[in-house]
């Protein structure tokens, strides 16, 4: 699903049906391999609630808190908007206590949108050193977990995983808000099922 762009092409090329779609909001996960269909991968109602809480000594240091520094790494802006549609008064992130905030030596961490392009990676890097220790990276939408539609291409570095360590990966194409706030609740220790 780190791949998927949610087109709906697969089920009409599928002629057993054998693929389908549902409604559940809880698709972020803990791990890249966590968000595999079938073979070895989840499978079952509860194959997606996989965001695992952050450690105690990290929660601990966080406080009631999360401080998230928005990156965008050479996307098409529709993982931003849907991010940022969680800061309206219809969502209001910020009665959970996490908001965005406009330098990185203000953050817990970083919600990184896009491919990660090749003008964009120095950027990421210096952003990523300039957010105080510990910190959490955040791959949201296939773009950042993979490199999306850009996957392969020569000036795409094909999502973040490989150049830092990420903690949540919440999969779309853009991320539904539920589903990037239920991962963010889930990371700290907050979700209930």
């Amino acid at each position: 699903m780190g791949r998927c762009i949610f087109c709906g092409d697969c089920l009409a090329a599928c002629p057993t049906r054998i693929l389908s779609f549902s409604g559940d909001y809880r698709l972020a996960a803990g791990k890249r391999e966590q968000l595999v269909l079938g073979g070895d991968g989840p499978a079952g109602p509860d194959a997606f609630r996989r965001a695992e809480r952050l450690g105690a000594q990290v929660l601990r240091l966080l406080g009631r808190s999360l401080r998230l520094r928005q990156v965008s790494a050479g996307g098409c802006n529709a993982c931003e908007a849907d991010a940022n549609v969680l800061t309206t008064v219809g969502w209001d992130i910020g009665r959970f206590g996490i908001q965005f905030v406009a330098s990185p030596r203000h953050a817990d961490g970083l919600l990184v949108t896009g491919p990660v392009t090749a003008n964009m990676k120095t950027a990421l890097l210096k952003t990523y050193e300039a957010v105080p220790d510990p910190k959490i990276v955040i791959a949201s939408g296939a773009c950042a977990i993979s490199g999306g539609i850009y996957r392969g291409s020569p000036v795409a570095c094909d999502g973040v995983a490989g150049i830092l360590p990420v903690d949540l990966f919440v999969p779309g194409c853009p991320p539904h808000p539920l589903t990037l706030l239920d991962g963010l609740l889930r990371l700290l220790g907050r979700a209930r099922d």
